[in-house]
């Protein structure tokens, strides 16, 4: 009987122990992420099953906007998931294009920071038609300036995004982490998508 009683207690520490783990991992190291939508296509599709790094950009002190052990800052070009400012019970994934004191602009779908054209490899555009920016900046806007403690974020599928030029920035104590793996793909028909399985997010 006690032999039992002593097994059934290390189960259960074993186990509460475990579940104390995985929480403190999902709140502070690694948590998962499944792309919902569209709006970065190419670079991550539909189906996506992400691993997002949360420790990158420091980690946040409980109960408070404060963070510590701070590796690196958001940069221009990093892929990140953040509280949607319009929701913040919603998660959103988009790419850094400007981050805080620069100046951002876009003329006919083409995006300058600092009145200099980037060289985005990763944008995509599916709809040739140009906006005036008057009633929808999706193809004009700015020139506008980044404030601190922001950024401002575009999906990679730019006729095809809701992102900074429709809601504004994203605040940095909003960014839960950088999008670091994708760990598991399927397509709209459940297909596993093989050749994406490990592919490192750029």
């Amino acid at each position: 009987m006690k032999n039992k009683k002593r097994l059934l207690k290390e189960y259960a520490e074993a186990i509460i122990t475990a579940l104390i783990l995985a929480l403190v991992i999902r709140a502070y190291v690694i948590q998962a992420f499944k792309i919902p939508s569209g709006s970065m296509h190419p670079t991550l599709l539909i189906g996506d099953h992400l691993l997002v790094n949360k420790f990158i950009y420091g980690t946040e002190i409980p109960f408070s906007n404060r963070r510590v052990l701070v590796f690196k800052k958001p940069e221009k070009g990093d892929i990140i998931v953040f509280k949607y400012p319009e929701n913040p019970k919603k998660d959103f994934i988009k790419r850094i294009i400007a981050t805080e004191g620069d100046v951002i602009e876009e003329r006919d779908k083409t995006v300058y920071v600092n009145g200099k054209a980037g060289m985005e490899s990763y944008a995509q555009h599916s709809d040739s038609s140009i906006r005036s920016g008057r009633n929808d900046p999706r193809d004009n806007f700015g020139p506008i300036t980044v404030p601190e403690g922001k950024v401002f974020v575009m999906g990679d599928n730019r006729d095809q995004s809701y992102d900074s030029r429709y809601w504004g920035f994203v605040d940095l104590k909003e960014i839960k982490g950088k999008a670091l793996i994708i760990y598991w793909s399927w397509d709209t028909e459940k297909w596993v998508r093989f050749t994406r399985i490990g592919k490192l997010i750029k």
